[in-house]
């Protein structure tokens, strides 16, 4: 493989490094155990939040550490959870006396880490809540995970999160907000290529020319079912099918269209799936009043593309447009 490396086995961390060099107005990062937290944390009377998960899935979750997002990542090695000692010295780091709340991607490995952390946070007095995202609806089991897998909605659920807890929110109500995103929330992904994990330095599938994996998971595990290449117009169709289906929603509801790259996906190639997925959203009688297309929630190299739709109340919406400032993402005025 050709990559942009030294040692594979240093890629995290010198990752790390140069991110934190690039956004030292906005993070802080800690090698041992290895956390990112944002730069004036902890943050007195707020609700912390602490995601994470394995590298890979840049700017996931790292690049949403900031003001009116996360106040603390964990990264994993590539495509690994984190271990519960990260997530207990990130919990530790960012706790500003109103409680940690963690955000969790239903994969086996981040949930039990997540759930052991969090009993060691409980146990040192720091009340935690954890919030689990599963609203991936192409399997219902896969490789990595028991139950649907955590995609997307993990980027939605901690932007809003985020604003709850920067607007004053308690522990449970953030709580109760990010599980009401994950249900009304859904998302299904497509391959066109397959990812290379720099450590084991070969595709971890392999594709025809003309086929694509669809319902792909975000370490490259398999989809529901490979089927020939196709116009975009064709596969963004067959991708919004199986979310209408799951999401609850009424005619009229608004969303929150989410178009998300797997990596090697250009922006020009987003907008033309993002053209047709409104336009079926639209038809099938949503109101997309808010949207997000770029690469947030990758899988290194993987060509292919990712949708997710969140059902909108008027809380959420006025959460999703609060100030945030990240590495990601930035908009609005710094809360």
């Amino acid at each position: 493989m050709k990559a942009l490396m030294n040692r594979p086995d240093d890629i995290v961390r010198e990752a790390l490094e140069g991110m934190a060099l690039a956004h030292a107005d906005l993070i802080r990062v800690e090698q041992d155990p290895r956390y990112v937290l944002r730069a004036d944390a902890p943050v007195p009377g707020k609700v912390a939040l602490v995601s994470g998960g394995g590298s890979g899935h840049e700017p996931m979750h790292g690049g949403f550490v900031g003001s009116g997002m996360l106040d603390a990542a964990c990264p994993g090695e590539v495509f690994t959870s984190p271990t519960p000692d990260q997530i207990f010295a990130a919990g530790q780091a960012v706790h500003g006396g109103a409680g940690v709340l963690l955000i969790v991607k239903n994969y086996t490995g981040d949930v039990l880490n997540f759930q052991m952390a969090a009993e060691l946070l409980a146990d040192s007095g720091i009340p935690t809540e954890t919030v689990l995202v599963d609203d991936d609806v192409a399997v219902t089991n896969s490789l990595y995970t028991a139950g649907r897998r955590g995609v997307g909605a993990t980027v939605l659920a901690e932007k809003i999160c985020g604003a709850a807890a920067a607007a004053g929110f308690p522990l449970t109500e953030v709580a109760r907000i990010g599980r009401e995103v994950n249900a009304g929330a859904r998302s299904m992904g497509l391959a066109l290529s397959p990812c290379t994990n720099p450590q084991a330095g070969q595709p971890s599938f392999t594709l025809k020319d003309d086929e694509v994996e669809f319902g792909i998971g975000i370490h490259g595990e398999p989809g529901r079912s490979r089927i020939p290449m196709a116009t975009a117009d064709e596969l963004t169709q067959l991708l919004l099918k199986p979310i209408l289906e799951d999401l609850p929603h009424t005619q009229g509801d608004e969303v929150l269209l989410f178009v998300d790259s797997l990596g090697a996906t250009p922006l020009l190639e987003l907008y033309v799936v993002h053209r047709a997925a409104e336009r079926i959203a639209r038809d099938a009688g949503l109101q997309v009043s808010r949207r997000l297309v770029g690469p947030f929630m990758t899988s290194l190299d993987m060509a292919g593309v990712a949708i997710t739709l969140l059902r909108l109340t008027p809380e959420l919406r006025r959460f999703w447009d609060a100030p945030v400032r990240t590495p990601a993402l930035c908009w609005g005025s710094p809360a």
